[in-house]
């Protein structure tokens, strides 16, 4: 069997043994969580995290509201760490996400949260990490080792981790299966070669990632893969936003990846993919409901709201394949370290 080609490839598939990882060792933390989180009852709540992690926090907005119908709103870190402002965040909780659990801004503003009333919930892959420490409880990302700078398994789990606690708290039977069914359709998913996709974007530096609802969470990820990774700018919007403005850049063979959940906002985005398409982009969509632009093959789980978490896996795997035709190393973008600690 030929080895992958780099770390980052080697992570991608080993997402569905650590999502497996996190299912087998992290009941006991989702479910002490979802039972704080149900006598507190809060009426709102925040998040706290930058970069992929925020990207994560995105799509746990999204699952809360559609399934508690609580809101969460994201704050900046540095109200606390650069401002040393005490927000007053009573009868709240706040969710904080950091693979490493280190970044100075990020703790700060979690041991404020604590100290401003909310229940508190740090997800790391570093259960020993300060942001651990100054927190309520604690859910063990249980990801493993992450060598690729290039957050991918890590991001993975974070999803799924605070979805298990958000359908715990819930009591969501069938979000609950799906999410025990998550590591055999990530099998599939990472497998997945959107080839189409890549030979379209050639040597163009630059593209739209669009999403709706929770897969916009994945599209804001997408970007950050891209550009990360591959060096391409890449930008992300909502599909009910593209129009209002960006689409006014777009060209000829322009090309846009279009990521849709089997969900409410499948058919929305769908008609905007095919809008783009009319204008002459050459646009790629996670769904069958499109006329003008192309289906991308894609794994659908047994949940809308665990399909983003497939789709995914599957552009990860395309952006590394970019990467590596590209000749750059995925592994270590420049300027970018594995750990950023910002103030």
């Amino acid at each position: 069997m030929t080895a992958p080609a780099t770390q980052m490839r080697k992570e991608i598939l080993e997402i569905p043994v650590a999502v497996q990882r996190l299912l087998d060792n992290g009941g006991a933390d989702v479910r002490g969580a979802a039972a704080a989180m149900r006598d507190v009852s809060p009426s709102f709540m925040v998040s706290v995290a930058r970069g992929s992690s925020d990207h994560a926090a995105t799509y746990l907005k999204y699952a809360s509201e559609l399934l508690m119908g609580v809101p969460i709103a994201s704050v900046g870190p540095s109200i606390a760490s650069i401002y040393g402002r005490q927000l007053n965040l009573g009868g709240a909780a706040c969710l904080s996400v950091s693979q490493s659990g280190k970044s100075p801004d990020i703790v700060e503003m979690s041991r404020m949260a604590r100290a401003g009333g909310a229940l508190t919930i740090a997800m790391t892959n570093n259960p020993d990490s300060p942001l651990a420490a100054v927190s309520d409880h604690t859910l063990n990302l249980h990801a493993g080792p992450e060598i690729s700078v290039a957050a991918t398994k890590t991001f993975v789990n974070s999803l799924v981790s605070g979805l298990w606690m958000l359908a715990e708290w819930a009591e969501d039977a069938a979000l609950l299966a799906a999410i025990q069914s998550l590591p055999g359709k990530l099998e599939e998913a990472v497998q997945i070669d959107w080839a189409e996709a890549r030979a379209a974007l050639g040597s163009r530096n630059s593209l739209f990632c669009l999403g709706r609802g929770p897969a916009y969470a994945m599209s804001n990820e997408a970007a950050l893969k891209f550009k990360e990774t591959c060096q391409v700018h890449a930008e992300s919007y909502s599909s009910a936003e593209v129009l209002h403005g960006p689409v006014s850049i777009v060209d000829g063979g322009f090309p846009v990846i279009a990521l849709t959940a089997a969900d409410q906002a499948e058919a929305a985005l769908a008609g905007v993919a095919d809008d783009l398409a009319q204008k002459g982009a050459v646009v790629f969509a996670t769904t069958e409901k499109v006329s003008g632009a192309r289906i991308l093959p894609r794994v659908r789980t047994e949940h809308p709201l665990t399909d983003p978490i497939a789709l995914i896996a599957s552009l990860y795997a395309m952006v590394e394949r970019i990467a590596a035709s590209r000749g750059i190393n995925p592994d270590a973008p420049r300027h970018l370290n594995k750990v950023t600690e910002t103030v």
